[in-house]
């Protein structure tokens, strides 16, 4: 990882033109690595977890020592949907820059300070400050207790019900299908491949349906949705225009037959 987003949201296209379709947001502080420069404006890279697009350069803080110590040092994820970081610890204060869930922040000590609040360091090296309840130690590894985990990743994509559909987003100003629980899985520490269907390499594994528990992944054509137990699922859905719940059960007020009908598989990382 040679590079770290250093803008709210790096859109990732499909080819170097912002034009093309967007596949993917890389978020603030992500580390990234730079395949290959295309010309003055456009780079392809590799996100850490292992998908590739083109972004503006403009979008990346390339190659320099305070990038290499930001990978290791960033060790904070936002976990609010919006969390502005202001110049000093109240409300009142200079919004230097707006944080999406998702984003990664360094944390730094300061003697004294309010524990409301916590002063955080940007990958630009500028320092501010951010609610201490926005944000959350980084899940790097998934926990190996399966309740737990079953819980917390259905809680967490819960954090996003009501979020319009965005093709190829990830964040609370849109996201997809499969961002939706590739974001549900990342911020538990677990790392499944962005798009919708079951990529070999990855964790997630094909199991058969009548194993289904809470936090596992129901796939359609070009389509993916988190069971959530009860013959219930919570997906973004272009057809239900956001992030909402949804049902298997033919009885149910909430049944789509588009969908209940047209399950390809089901995957799940246990």
């Amino acid at each position: 990882m040679n590079a770290v987003v250093k803008t709210q949201i790096a859109n990732l296209h499909a080819a170097p033109d912002r034009h093309s379709e967007l596949i993917d947001e890389a978020l603030y502080g992500m580390p990234v690595e730079v395949l290959e420069e295309i010309d003055e404006n456009w780079v392809k890279i590799l996100t850490f977890y292992r998908y590739e697009g083109y972004t503006l350069k403009s979008n990346l803080q390339v190659g320099s020592e305070p990038t290499v110590n930001w990978v290791y040092e960033a060790n904070d994820v936002v976990i609010q949907s919006f969390a502005d970081v202001l110049k000093a610890p109240k409300i009142q204060s200079e919004n230097i820059l707006t944080l999406t869930r998702g984003a990664f922040i360094k944390v730094v000590l300061e003697a004294g300070l309010d524990p409301t609040w916590a002063k955080v360091q940007l990958v630009t090296g500028e320092e501010g400050y951010v609610r201490s309840a926005w944000i959350q130690d980084r899940v790097k590894v998934y926990t190996t207790n399966e309740e737990a985990f079953r819980k917390q990743v259905v809680e967490t994509a819960f954090r996003y019900l009501g979020t319009p559909y965005r093709w190829g987003g990830k964040t609370p100003l849109g996201i997809d299908c499969s961002g939706l629980v590739s974001m549900a899985y990342m911020l538990n520490g677990a790392f499944i491949y962005r798009d919708a269907k079951i990529e070999v390499g990855f964790p997630l594994r094909k199991i058969e349906g009548d194993n289904l528990k809470p936090g596992d992944l129901i796939f359609f054509p070009g389509h993916v949705a988190m069971y959530i137990g009860n013959d219930e699922y919570i997906h973004s859905s272009l057809g239900g225009n956001e992030v909402n719940v949804n049902s298997l059960n033919l009885q149910h007020d909430h049944y789509r037959e588009d969908l209940a009908t047209t399950i390809t598989e089901y995957g799940s990382i246990f």
